[in-house]
């Protein structure tokens, strides 16, 4: 019977870490106006003929807080980066000096700012959610056990350690998002 108790728990916590790791992606990707590599994360370059992420052709730098620098392996590659920054749809307007692509990237308005932290915030609550529900199944499986002969003791310790997750997790996301919205009101 441990053994299954031990599997909801597991089960349970590994669907809160991948609630955070979604989490922490996600932020990653909202721009809070400096430049920063992570914006180009999902850049797929057309390289002969299959698409490979934009890192993979490239060495992506930052040499400061408003231009991201993209020195691609082959010159022969600059015109199709330049395009798929284009295909991605993420606003920026990329240049080429004939060594590299340069992107500039402007500073946030104050209200696009606000709109960017209510987005944290919603990212925030959707993950919250994601550790409830894996607190609310964990706590069903034990409940179950029970019926099928857990001691009441143990279906008890059990469902305070899926609390104490639930706790520490929900924390962690609140850090994050209190770091994201810092960082993106910084001016």
């Amino acid at each position: 019977m441990d053994e299954e108790v031990q599997m909801y728990l597991d089960d349970a916590k590994e669907r809160m870490e991948k609630a955070i790791e979604h989490l922490d992606k996600v932020l990653g990707k909202l721009r809070a106006g400096k430049a920063t590599p992570n914006l180009l994360a999902d850049v797929m370059v057309d390289y002969y003929g299959s698409m490979t992420p934009l890192s993979q052709v490239s060495n992506i730098s930052t040499p400061d807080g408003q231009t991201i620098r993209i020195q691609p392996w082959e010159k022969g590659m600059i015109e199709p980066i330049e395009k798929a920054i284009m295909v991605a749809n993420l606003g920026f307007n990329p240049a080429n000096n004939g060594e590299a692509v340069i992107i500039n990237v402007p500073p946030l308005t104050e209200e696009r700012r606000r709109d960017l932290v209510k987005q944290v915030k919603a990212e925030g609550e959707d993950a919250k959610v994601s550790v409830r529900s894996a607190r609310r199944d964990a706590n069903d499986g034990l409940k179950a056990l029970k019926k099928d002969g857990l001691s009441e003791d143990a279906e008890k310790d059990a469902e305070a350690e899926v609390q104490e997750m639930t706790n520490t997790y929900s924390d962690k996301i609140e850090k994050l998002v209190e770091e994201k919205e810092k960082e993106i009101m910084t001016v």
